[in-house]
């Protein structure tokens, strides 16, 4: 019996639960969109550093070493990021809302009932 009790209360709660992991899918989804908007803010200024360096020195920025540069300066800024996105990115696909079929698990513990 109070396997039924459990069971008619998580349905109740079923909405409440459904919400709540919305806000919690919300909420990871837009700290992943913050993070990138970071990363590419710090990559802009570390680009515009390096640029403005290598002017004052009355160096080139056309050629390959710009890429290099900035190819370097990506991967060592996105490295923390993408660990962070793929840790979020896990959390996502945990968040799950479970519906009790009523009618299933009734039927379920009908032996023990009878």
């Amino acid at each position: 019996m109070g396997q039924i009790i459990s069971d008619v209360t998580d349905i109740l709660n079923y909405k409440e639960n459904k919400n709540t992991n919305e806000k919690n899918k919300n909420k990871i989804l837009a700290e992943i969109a913050s993070d990138e908007a970071e990363k590419q803010n710090i990559v802009k200024k570390v680009l515009a550093t390096q640029r403005a360096r290598n002017g004052a020195n009355g160096m080139s920025n056309n050629g390959i070493t710009e890429k290099n540069v900035l190819t370097r300066l990506q991967q060592e800024i996105e490295r923390p990021y993408d660990n962070k996105k793929k840790s979020n990115m896990i959390k996502l696909g945990n968040i799950t809302t479970k519906k009790k079929n009523m009618l299933t698990s009734i039927l379920e513990h009908l032996d023990k009932l009878i």
